[in-house]
């Protein structure tokens, strides 16, 4: 038997571009052969195999990683996706960009995010430090809202409901101010609703 270790585990629907993970082989193999091999054996699986290097002994994929990246998509517009269907989060009502970049900024920082981690969450402690979340829109297609968010770690669903909470504020049901007390109750019940899965991307991991 060969265990794999990844970096970070992710929900059914989650996406990854760059998922790390590590394996200790019980005999020798070039890199170009563990790739060929892996995506041979996984052609009916919608996942591949990018590239694969020698590492230490006491590498962790889980352990030793230094940050990791998430995206979040949103596509705002009020007609039905088409090929982002399962890609993006569909949010049909006009949303204040502006707002929630507002009450993202409250939620930077080293924080207890009990409210917004999941009840199954299994993080020893509920404090993490957030270091990015940023809000992004492109002149050339405003419709598109990317969610950036970086950390050493997250919770269980701790950026999907963050980004439902910044949604909330978007369409005008929350307050900023709402976001500031709910993070303060250190309660999920407090914290805003969750977004779903399949606009979550695992972008990268830093070693």
């Amino acid at each position: 038997p060969i265990e794999v270790q990844c970096a970070g585990r992710t929900d059914a629907g989650v996406h990854a571009r760059g998922q790390v993970a590590h394996v200790d082989f019980h005999e020798a193999r070039e890199p170009y052969a563990i790739v060929r091999g892996l995506n041979a054996l996984m052609m009916d699986a919608p996942i591949a195999v990018i590239r694969a290097e020698q590492v230490a002994d006491d590498f962790s994929a889980r352990f030793d990683a230094k940050k990791r990246h998430y995206l979040y998509r949103i596509i705002n517009r009020p007609a039905r996706l088409g090929l982002d269907a399962t890609r993006a989060w569909h949010v049909h009502s006009p949303l204040d960009i502006e707002k929630m970049r507002e009450a993202a900024s409250c939620l930077i920082g080293h924080h207890d995010f009990s409210s917004f981690r999941s009840g199954a969450c299994q993080a020893k402690s509920p404090i993490k430090t957030l270091d990015t979340l940023e809000i992004k829109t492109r002149e050339k297609n405003p419709e598109q809202v990317m969610i950036y968010t970086s950390a050493r770690s997250f919770l269980h669903h701790q950026v999907r409901n963050m980004v439902g909470t910044l949604v909330h504020v978007g369409s005008g049901k929350w307050t900023v101010e709402d976001v500031a007390r709910a993070l303060e109750a250190k309660d999920r019940r407090a914290g805003g609703p969750m977004a779903p899965a399949h606009g979550l991307y695992l972008m990268k991991v830093d070693y």
